[in-house]
This record gives structure tokens, sequence and C-alpha cells, in this order.
């Protein structure tokens, strides 16, 4: 495994072709382009997260189940499983601070072992605690967009040996494509979120030009007096200047100090 997935893959001829290994269980263009969109299809982060991990262990030849960690602010957090014992191998893993997937995140792009027990000297704890869950094989991706490290993959398996070159180029190809369906995850939510507090932003704004219309009528007062006692009972009452604004709509006068 000493590819880096951030290379992107060489077109072949067709005779050097034969020299390449299948690509998973259903390794066919029209296969990884309805992969690609499952992937892309979750309205959130956490949803996305999620079909990450399910479709990982239904697609990839010897996944028994699929973890996923991910990186926020710097730090590694539990993302999403496949199963209830994913999750605890994954929660042991953030835990300890040892593990596939903290090396493919720090350490280098991919990891892979054929046999845990040839990773008690690298991961003490890890090791035994994964082998005692029954896990006997992994495989681990890191998952980025451009320079960004979003997180990393683990694919676990019961039995030893059980990811040949088939499902680590399988696995290669995923992964990117995981990563891209994350990173737009993130982006939708904080467009949408973003979007979000601008409507409430105009919304507010023209909650308070009314009141201070109402104020201004009212106490034959300017734009700026009328402002000012808004901010005036905010602050005195600790509510929201809009919800003054609200008041004086409603009733046509403030709301006593």
């Amino acid at each position: 495994m000493d590819n880096d997935p951030r290379q992107p893959a060489m077109r072949m001829s067709e005779e050097d072709n034969s020299d390449q290994p299948e690509l998973g269980r259903d390794s066919s263009s029209a296969s990884i382009a309805e992969i690609a969109r499952s992937l892309a299809a979750e309205p959130t982060v956490r949803l996305t997260l999620q079909r990450i991990v399910d479709v990982a262990a239904e697609t990839i030849d010897g996944c028994d189940g699929a973890g996923l960690l991910l990186v926020s602010k710097g730090k590694i957090v539990v993302g999403a499983w496949s199963n209830e014992l994913v999750r605890d191998v994954e929660e042991m893993e953030y835990e300890i601070g040892e593990g596939p997937c903290v090396d493919a995140i720090w350490e280098r792009p991919t990891f892979e072992s054929s046999d845990l027990r040839d990773q008690t000297s690298l991961w003490p704890t890890f090791a035994k605690r994964a082998l005692g869950a029954g896990i006997e094989s992994m495989l681990a991706f890191r998952l980025f967009a451009s320079e960004e490290t979003l997180g990393a993959l683990d694919l676990y398996s019961f039995r030893r040996g059980a990811f040949d070159e088939s499902a680590r180029a399988f696995g290669t190809v995923f992964a990117a494509l995981a990563a891209l369906a994350l990173a737009g995850a993130r982006i939708h939510e904080r467009d949408l979120a973003e979007a979000v507090g601008l409507r409430e932003a105009l919304s507010t704004r023209d909650v308070i030009g009314q009141a201070k219309g109402i104020l201004m009528a009212t106490r034959h007062i300017d734009a700026d007096a009328a402002f000012d006692l808004l901010r005036t009972v905010s602050q005195s009452r600790n509510e929201k200047a809009r919800q003054i604004a609200e008041y004086v709509i409603l009733t046509g006068s403030l709301p006593d100090l």
C-alpha cells in the first residue's frame, strides 16, 4: 500500500489493463457513478457520514464493518459506524489515540494489516482489544479534499487477509468519493446556515424598522432617537431588540422597564 490515494489514477491503454486489479464487487462505471450519487444524496453531514460507512460495508469485498473518525478543529472525533461492534472499536480507538484511523489521519494516507497480530507492537492496546472483539484484519484510508484532511475510513474484517488487491483498489476509489461527498455536505450545511442567518438578519431589520416607524409617529422623534429607545429597553429588560420591536408592533408602545 505505498501508493498515495491523492494521486489521480492514470489512464491505461487496453494492453495495460490486463495488469490492473478489478475494483470491488461491481467496478463498472455505472456502479461507481451510482455509489457517487448515493453518497452525495444526503442533505446533512451526519446522514452523509452514515451513508458512507453503510455503503462501504455493503460494497467493499472482505469488509464486515466500517467506521469513520473525523477531524474537527485539529482534533479527532468519532464520526459514524456501520454496526455496534465497530462503534465500540472506533470509540476505543478515539479514546486511546492509537489505531489505523489515527495513523491514516496523521501519519500516512493508507494503512493495511492483513493480520492484526502483527501490529501488537505498533498499537499494543488497540490491537489487543480489536482482536478480542473478533477483528482479524483491517484497511484504513485518509479522507481528504484538496489539502484538508477530513478524517479516515476504517474497514474491518473477521478474517485474516480479507482485503485483496481488488478490495484495496476499490477502497481507494471509494475513499475519494466519500471525501468529496463529505466535503460537499459540509459546504451545503455552511451555505444553508449562512442563508438562514441572512434571512433572519433581514427579517430582524424589517421588524426593527417597523417598530422605529411606530415610535417616530407616536412620540414625534427621529429615527436615531427611536432606535435608542429600542436599544435602551432591550438592555434594561435583557431581551433582544427584535423582541422589543415585535412588542411595539403588536401594542403600539414600548414595554415597561
